[in-house]
């Protein structure tokens, strides 16, 4: 099988790399940002024209934190309107078999019922710090979903909840919390800084999924027969970023205090996904919040160590 994994090089592609890499019979299809401008129809059309992959899963799009989707909105809307147009479409003219597009638990509305379920989608106004990027994954999730309807090809999606883990962004203003916070507190651990100030109130609650785990859901949904047109993934537990930043805290080994400040906004209340879809087909996340951040700052050392953090 002749996989094309759109975006390897980001932190969810680069998941789903270790995750189908060591699968037999499994030819992975990679092209970096340079080799291939998915923003480009052309250049999209060229490489599934002359690569032909059988199974294509869409992880490429412009990502960032609340301040990055405040301040960029028309790059957020523009990039990933394009990633998800140009790939679909080709996708579907190049006779790809089988199409799994991955979106993000912001395409639901920010007031949604907690939990929040598939059917949710599209019943109320989307949050508006990151309404931009929210509206370019729904038309993903769309097109797959009228591709699959209009011509019966096998193009279903995933709307995974907040990730982090290996390979994540450490920009100080335009990375998501949890990479943010590590971050912030590595710097204050290392230059005995006796506080760290976080965004917000601290009451927002927020679930996070480890990236190896989403690879894992990733590939159980590819064997499915018959998957919904989009599924929820999620570990169906969050906590609140207050109980993340002293977690974040703990396992950096900062000692000092931690001041918020109320004049940043704090986004979406809550935001916890409804995955009892996806646990009654017979899929559960592995990895608790406590050992995939201890996991993920152990990547932050050794890749700021070798010179390849993303900051």
């Amino acid at each position: 099988m002749k996989l094309y994994i759109a975006g390897h090089q980001g932190m969810v592609g680069s998941a789903l790399v270790r995750r189908f890499q060591a699968e037999p019979g499994v030819q992975l299809l990679l092209r970096t940002r340079k080799e291939l401008d998915l923003t480009s129809q052309a250049a999209v059309e060229s490489f599934y024209g002359a690569e032909k992959p059988d199974v294509a899963i869409i992880a490429a799009a412009k990502v960032g934190g609340i301040h990055a989707n405040n301040t960029y909105p028309a790059d957020f809307l523009f990039e990933n309107l394009a990633i998800a147009a140009n790939t679909i479409h080709a996708a579907y003219r190049h006779k790809v078999s089988r199409l799994l597009f991955l979106g993000s638990s912001c395409i639901y509305p920010k007031h949604a019922p907690q939990p929040m379920p598939e059917d949710c989608l599209l019943t109320g106004q989307l949050e508006p710090t990151n309404e931009a990027y929210a509206i370019a994954k729904i038309t993903g999730l769309k097109l797959a979903q009228s591709y699959r309807r209009q011509h019966g090809v096998l193009f279903h999606s995933a709307m995974p909840t907040n990730l982090y883990g290996p390979g994540d962004n450490y920009h100080l203003q335009n990375s998501h919390v949890l990479p943010a916070l590590i971050r912030k507190f590595h710097e204050a651990k290392e230059t005995g800084s006796p506080e760290v100030v976080a965004w917000g109130t601290g009451t927002p609650k927020r679930e996070f999924l480890h990236v190896d785990d989403l690879a894992a859901a990733c590939a159980f949904l590819l064997q499915l027969a018959n998957p919904p047109d989009w599924i929820n993934v999620g570990t169906g537990t969050d906590v609140t970023i207050r109980e993340l930043t002293e977690c974040v805290a703990k396992v950096t080994g900062f000692k000092g205090r931690i001041a918020w400040d109320a004049s940043k906004p704090d986004g979406t209340p809550r935001k916890l996904m409804d995955v009892s879809r996806l646990a009654a087909l017979g899929w559960k996340a592995k990895i608790g919040l406590s050992d995939g951040v201890a996991k993920t700052y152990a990547s932050f050392l050794a890749e700021k160590s070798a010179g390849i953090l993303r900051m």
